[in-house]
């Protein structure tokens, strides 16, 4: 506490500044203390509008619509069997039965994943291309468990 001066812990109305018997060494440093907490104002609000503009310029709004088909991000899937990363990293071609809002789409889920919430937020989506034989003409077709895959374009 400084003597005749202001108490950092009492707030800032009071301290009056008309009087005469508060100390120089006091008024001085409550004039530096103003000055950093100003100075520190000022930094946070350039530091939240530099983070502001750093994360609008990284969003990219989907541009989903019915009807689009689209893989599911097996991220927080908890129940698949055996290990995980011998697992695919998306589920899918699933077709979107509704948009909620710009950030969840509402899937048409098929087969194990039928006992999962259809809705998901649209981080989770990603566009399905198809690799036929009309964009890949000179790729063969992969066998799989013993037989050629016919059809390379379903899951």
């Amino acid at each position: 506490m400084l003597e005749k001066g202001w108490n950092k812990r009492l707030p800032y109305d009071t301290l009056q500044k008309d009087l005469v018997d508060i100390y120089p060494t006091a008024r001085s440093f409550k004039s530096i203390l103003d000055k950093a907490r100003h100075h520190e104002n000022r930094c946070m609000q350039d530091s939240f509008k530099y983070a502001k503009e750093r994360w609008v310029k990284s969003q990219k709004h989907p541009d989903f619509k019915i009807g689009d088909l689209v893989l599911l991000s097996t991220l927080n899937f908890h129940n698949i069997k055996g290990p995980k990363k011998l697992e695919d990293s998306f589920a899918g071609k699933f077709m979107i039965k509704a948009l909620h809002g710009p950030n969840a789409v509402q899937l048409e889920l098929k087969s194990e994943l039928m006992n999962k919430h259809p809705a998901f937020p649209v981080i989770l989506i990603k566009p399905y291309s198809s690799s036929g034989k009309k964009l890949f003409p000179l790729r063969n077709t992969p066998f799989i468990r013993g037989r050629r895959k016919e059809n390379y374009d379903s899951p």
